[in-house]
């Protein structure tokens, strides 16, 4: 009777906790600890030892979900392509914001979730960023993957030979185009693992998802090479090939520029395929493959995102989404996992993001001569050797205070 009582007075008090204790779960992305497999995916943990059969080593094991782990069982090779994404993605994300405070670090981070810090709990730009740029570089290296052959359940996308541009007899499809179409598809059901759409923030997690896959997809350029006597080109063939990531990159970080604050919309479930509910349609008009074997149906994602100001827009299937401020990123901030900028080098002469201004939040910055050893007058010496000097020049450097 006394442990009735007892479960009776608990369910009462759960309900009178802090908003931020009852929502904290709901305000997580639930789809990200696969990040982790960046650090944790080194060649010899993920090496194939039969034909049906994976190795996998127990921190690989740990970062992905149930699904993801059948998905890896059922498509051998894909758990290399998806190492290769995450780490691509890492290495774009820095590049692209090399010159902010912050800089997409992963310094002292643990796996999963935490490789990018905690910051991922907090849904601002820079989160919106990281979850379309790793959506992006599984696409974009599963893609690539299935037409060099170095995943068993798919291969070139062939699917454009059946069809020719009307009246044009020059040329012709053929040789192996990047295979689009399974990258996309196989995207969706491995990355948008857990995120179920049930609260604001999952649907931010499955908006970006799908924007890094579309700026993918939509970047998909067309190459050809030429047949005939003497280069003449009387015959071209022709296939579809990936853009670089670099370009995948740079678009993404115009988005993130321009990004939308959003909330969600009174019409919830939305009926009428309005422009900016993610829709399946919306995405299957770029997915130019059949569906490869193995891979369940796509998802079909039918809410809609509606902005913060409603003097803005409506958000796009290629924008990115944010639901809150980003913090300014200024001061450490462990609980955060926010490193700050202190001892971050500045340019002195720009009124930028980069420079000494803004990149030190008006703390100051200290200026110092180094000097620096490079090689120089490198000369070729037959056969087959480069020969260099060492030479010593001085820098000045900024650092923030």
């Amino acid at each position: 009777m006394r442990l009735w009582m007892l479960l009776g007075a608990l369910a009462v008090l759960v309900p009178q906790l802090p908003a931020e204790f009852r929502s904290n779960n709901k305000n997580r992305g639930r789809g990200s600890m696969w990040w982790g497999i960046a650090k944790a995916g080194e060649p010899n943990n993920l090496l194939p030892i039969s034909p049906t059969s994976l190795h996998m080593d127990p921190t690989v094991y740990a970062t992905l979900r149930r699904k993801q782990r059948r998905l890896a069982r059922e498509n051998p090779g894909v758990l290399m392509a998806v190492a290769r994404g995450a780490n691509l993605a890492i290495a774009e994300c820095q590049h692209q914001f090399r010159n902010r405070r912050w800089n997409c670090s992963t310094k002292n981070f643990l796996r999963g979730k935490n490789l990018f810090g905690k910051i991922v709990e907090r849904g601002c730009r820079e989160t919106a960023f990281i979850y379309a740029i790793t959506s992006a570089a599984v696409t974009h290296s599963i893609a690539r993957a299935c037409s060099e052959g170095s995943i068993q359940s798919c291969s070139c996308d062939y699917s454009h030979q059946s069809r020719g541009p009307p009246g044009v007899r020059d040329w012709e499809w053929g040789g192996c185009s990047d295979n689009i179409g399974y990258g996309f598809r196989f995207s969706r059901e491995f990355v948008d693992t857990g995120e179920r759409g049930r609260n604001l923030r999952e649907k931010m997690n499955l908006h970006n998802n799908e924007a890094g896959r579309m700026h993918v997809s939509t970047e998909m350029r067309q190459e050809c090479k030429c047949h005939g006597m003497s280069g003449s080109c009387t015959v071209k063939t022709c296939w579809m090939r990936l853009p670089t990531f670099r370009q995948v990159g740079d678009a993404l970080k115009d988005r993130f520029d321009g990004a939308s604050r959003v909330m969600v919309s009174n019409a919830e479930r939305s009926r009428n395929g309005v422009s900016n509910a993610i829709t399946s349609n919306s995405a299957s008009n770029s997915v130019h493959s059949r569906r490869g074997e193995g891979l369940p149906r796509r998802h079909r994602y039918n809410f809609q995102l509606k902005p913060y100001n409603p003097e803005h827009k409506p958000p796009g299937v290629k924008d990115l989404v944010y639901v809150e401020p980003s913090p300014p990123f200024c001061e450490k901030n462990p609980k955060l996992g926010i490193l700050g900028t202190y001892g971050r080098q500045c340019n002195d002469t720009s009124i930028g993001v980069d420079g000494c201004d803004l990149m030190c939040c008006g703390r100051g910055y200290k200026t110092q001569e180094i000097v620096v050893v490079e090689r120089c007058n490198c000369t070729f010496h037959w056969c087959c050797e480069v020969k260099c000097q060492l030479c010593r020049t001085k820098k000045t450097i900024h650092t923030c205070l």
